[in-house]
């Protein structure tokens, strides 16, 4: 879904032919699990695509994504759904000695050029997951940045809705009901994307493994109490984003019904190639878009695989010489605090799931690992966990478990010691220590200051600016 489309009109029979080449390209990705033509990486190669927000100075959302883009001129940077954001990417690099730093550089200087663009306008880029200051009356059509892709999703999707309004129903501290005519929602949800390279004859391990991973790094990384001035939950961005761009698709064994944003429907039991193949059968074509690229490049597969938001998706990619290989992107963690808390994350989660994945998973269930995800969104790092048949505070489980199981899990990939001790130890394991991710300091500040968003926004900013991991913040 990142790239521009020609046209926002299609018909019935657009439909049925975009559904014959998913076909065609779905055999293709078949024979390709069967005959070995999927790269194996001897060193596994990570990415990160990150979400931003501009604001102007008060704090409020300011639309200005395209001129500001215009502006920095770089192809790393790339608009989103509302005119108020834009995205960070990075070059991904192999999981080795010291890839998380690299990485980091990469985004400070793209964060430093955003910044020197922005002051030139008299704006400022911000990471949080969702803007404090933010109200609905900004979030509709008029705020969508301009681009016949996401006009298209608004329209096809009430085309598969059959023109019915969303129901929005979120509820902890405060409860928010909406109701809503468009998907600009979705805008105010705004995460980090982190891209694992994996190979075929260990996807299932691996994407087990990312499932089971995404309970405690979504309260970890937890970074949006707050929408529309609600106390919700911990990470609002997980409802926000289910609920806004709701339609229901096929229904589950349990006979619940599977929408387009997803925890999924079970573990992958073989390969990955059950995830596609449940793409095909299971859900109907949102932009029946036509390429006209040769099939070997799978272009319907990956834009209908763009199409549905598992937390945890599995990516086909192809490189320059068109070999085609296996990601996972994890997408279940908040933009900011700051850059060193986003790689801290990133490290915590590819060690974690590299970890995970070495493991004996049988024991967990997926019902298991859904109900510990949901739990950990709201309640963040107050949460208790069942982890493998145990009931465990969740902070207690990161500090005496998963921090040393992630820390060795990356030393044995190859990553450096000083760099695994500096973002695990130093930041996640600090922020463990300290009960201060991102969440709880918006809660501390409104116990402190009341829900005055602006000046909310404000200091968030300016401890933004400093580059200090969050678990240091003041009030």
């Amino acid at each position: 879904m990142g790239q521009e489309i020609k046209t926002t009109q299609f018909c019935d029979q657009d439909r049925e032919a975009f559904k014959s080449r998913l076909r065609m390209e779905t055999s293709i990705l078949k024979n390709h699990f069967k005959d070995e033509r999927l790269e194996e990486p001897e060193i596994p190669k990570i990415g990160l695509e990150v979400e931003a927000w501009l604001v102007d100075k008060n704090g409020l959302p300011c639309p200005k994504n395209l001129a500001f883009l215009e502006q920095t001129n770089h192809p790393l940077l790339v608009p989103e759904l509302s005119q108020y954001n834009f995205e960070l990417n990075v070059d991904p690099l192999p999981l080795s000695n010291n890839c998380f730093g690299e990485i980091s550089n990469q985004l400070n200087e793209l964060w430093s050029h955003c910044e020197k663009v922005s002051e030139q306008m008299k704006i400022h880029p911000l990471l949080v997951g969702i803007l404090p200051t933010l109200t609905d009356d900004m979030l509709g059509l008029q705020n969508m940045t301009q681009s016949n892709r996401y006009q298209a999703l608004n329209e096809q999707l009430f085309h598969l809705r059959k023109k019915k309004d969303l129901k929005i129903h979120i509820e902890n501290i405060d409860i928010l009901d909406l109701i809503k005519q468009d998907i600009m929602l979705e805008a105010a949800a705004t995460s980090i994307q982190v891209h694992l390279q994996v190979g075929k004859n260990k996807s299932s391990q691996y994407y087990n493994a990312s499932i089971i991973a995404s309970a405690p790094i979504v309260a970890i990384a937890a970074n949006s109490p707050f929408l529309y001035g609600h106390h919700l939950w911990d990470e609002t961005r997980i409802p926000i984003f289910e609920q806004a761009v709701q339609v229901a698709s096929f229904r589950n064994n349990h006979g619940q019904d599977i929408g387009r944003v997803t925890f999924g429907t079970g573990f992958s039991r073989n390969n990955l190639f059950e995830v596609f193949l449940e793409n095909l059968d299971g859900y109907p074509t949102l932009i029946p878009l036509l390429f006209e690229d040769e099939p070997e490049k799978l272009s319907h597969l990956k834009f209908h695989n763009g199409t549905i938001w598992r937390w945890n998706r599995p990516i086909i990619g192809h490189d320059e010489k068109l070999i085609p290989h296996l990601r996972i992107e994890q997408r279940v963690m908040a933009s900011g605090p700051t850059i060193e808390d986003i790689m801290a994350n990133t490290a915590f989660y590819i060690g974690l799931t590299i970890s995970l994945a070495q493991k004996d998973l049988s024991q967990k269930t997926f019902e298991q690992a859904k109900s510990n995800f949901y739990h950990c969104a709201k309640e963040g790092l107050a949460s208790e966990v069942i982890w493998f048949g145990k009931t465990v505070p969740l902070k207690n489980l990161i500090e005496e478990v998963l921090i040393p199981e992630s820390k060795k899990a990356l030393i044995d990939s190859g990553v450096d010691k000083e760099e695994v001790e500096f973002y695990i130890d130093g930041i996640i394991g600090e922020r463990i220590k300290s009960n201060q991710n991102g969440a709880n300091w918006q809660k501390k500040f409104v116990e402190k200051k009341g829900k005055d968003f602006h000046a909310l926004t404000d200091a968030y900013r300016l401890n933004q600016m400093t580059g200090v991991p969050v678990h240091k913040w003041k009030i």
